[in-house]
């Protein structure tokens, strides 16, 4: 298809279905206008032409005035395009007069959204999410306009031709399918939940890794564990999220965590429909915000993503928060720049870390940065264990992480072991039934 896309000016109205975002940075035209037609391209869309539509107050039956609409139906008819996406949200009216005003489909930011993730879904569970959130979308707009629309759809797309199913006719049989698709998810959200309650019988500590789409979160996961997970220069390259164990310079095991990209104006049929995957964020003990900090709209980003995980009640403005921001695509920018974002670090009260996930800078100083956070409440003891009680040994190994071990010449062993704060008290009785004591006291970690 060729697509024109039209972007309203920035200080228009704040589009309706989206997440509220107060005092977050003003977002200048033309980064939203790139923005969306780097969206449109994700889906291998051929830009016509991409312009911005200053706008003061959106009108109810086509948003665009009756100017604007006449001038944008002759560029389509001349150029025979087929696609007009608006970068704003398009009520149903609106989309049904402006379609017969062009004689072409029209897609809003919304719509477009969907249609990303719906290309991009591979796993069973993250179709049935992308679906449960394009079913949600499209239920106000089968009753209000629907004779606009085909009577068949190729799956659930918005750009797809005829095919089997015909949702679109009939209310009830749509609203038997998200119901459906409810349970089928209220399953993997179970499912989720037992995984995580293995994992903390292990246990292992879990770190999610978020961010703004196309920040370099799946490359830089990539380079943490050795995974092959599909990172490419593109909106929404990963949806399915995916785990990996990785070894901290401590020695220490974690579970780390890709998970889907954000972006401003995320609608909230999307964070409705992801919230089984997204919990993998919200039980996660340490959340990573890796940046683009080469974007000119870096700030704003930011913003956005904050906005969404306060909306799954993780705030970055609480004094115990569990997240580090990670600023990534340092070799990107200037040596005058870097040094400034690296003066800047340093004067931050959590001090992001600055990597390149391309060249692998920095990666060190975030590995030594989790393993610090994870084990911040560590205590390090030395212990000696009699020859008689290899049992205590074994249990020092599986509990604990053993920094050193000398054998003495009567057979002791001396353990010097790192050990977490909570296991404190399993120890304790340990030493107890082996009729020992800690002979040192426990010094807590820096």
């Amino acid at each position: 298809m060729l697509p024109v896309i039209a972007s309203l000016r920035a200080g228009s109205p704040r589009r309706p279905g989206t997440i509220d975002r107060p005092d977050n940075p003003v977002r200048p035209p033309k980064d939203s206008l790139l923005e969306a037609v780097g969206l449109a391209e994700a889906i291998d869309l051929d830009v016509f032409d991409n312009f911005i539509v200053p706008l003061q107050a959106p009108r109810p039956a086509t948003l665009f005035g009756t100017g604007k609409v006449e001038e944008i139906a002759e560029l389509v008819a001349e150029n025979e395009i087929t696609l007009v996406v608006i970068d704003h949200a398009v009520t149903p009216i609106q989309q049904r007069n402006l379609e017969r005003a062009w004689n072409a489909k029209v897609l809003d930011r919304t719509g477009l959204i969907l249609e990303i993730f719906g290309r991009r879904a591979r796993t069973r569970e993250g179709s049935l999410q992308v679906e449960l959130a394009h079913l949600t979308f499209q239920r106000s707009r089968l009753v209000r306009s629907w004779t606009h629309l085909e009577r068949q759809r190729g799956g659930f797309g918005f750009l797809g031709g005829p095919g089997e199913t015909q949702i679109e006719t009939d209310r009830r049989l749509l609203q038997d399918r998200i119901d459906k698709i409810r349970t089928e998810l209220e399953k993997v959200t179970k499912t989720r939940a037992l995984h995580r309650q293995a994992r903390r019988r292990v246990p292992y500590p879990t770190i999610a890794v978020v961010g703004y789409t196309n920040a370099g979160k799946s490359t830089l996961f990539n380079k943490l564990t050795g995974a092959k997970v599909a990172a490419r220069d593109q909106v929404f390259a990963t949806l399915d999220p995916t785990m990996r164990e990785i070894e901290l310079p401590s020695g220490r095991c974690a579970i780390l965590s890709d998970t889907v990209g954000f972006i401003s104006d995320l609608p909230t049929t999307l964070v409705a429909a992801f919230r089984a995957t997204l919990e993998e964020v919200v039980e996660a003990d340490l959340v990573l915000h890796v940046r683009d900090i080469s974007h000119s709209d870096s700030e704003a980003q930011r913003a956005d993503v904050e906005t969404v995980l306060e909306s799954l009640g993780i705030s970055a403005k609480t004094p115990d928060h569990n997240i580090y921001e990670v600023w990534n695509k340092i070799d990107l920018v200037s040596d005058e720049r870097r040094a400034e974002l690296t003066a800047i670090a340093g004067r931050s009260e959590r001090r992001p870390v600055l990597v390149s996930a391309i060249r692998g800078d920095g990666l060190d100083d975030m590995a030594t940065l989790i393993d610090d956070w994870i084990g911040q409440n560590d205590a390090e003891i030395d212990i000696d264990v009699p020859p008689a009680q290899g049992q205590l040994a074994n249990w020092l190994y599986e509990n604990a992480f053993v920094m050193t071990r000398e054998v003495g010449d009567e057979g002791t062993t001396h353990f010097k072991i790192r050990i977490e704060g909570d296991k404190l008290g399993k120890l304790q009785g340990q030493l107890k039934r082996a009729g020992l004591t800690i002979p040192v006291c426990p010094r807590d970690v820096e």
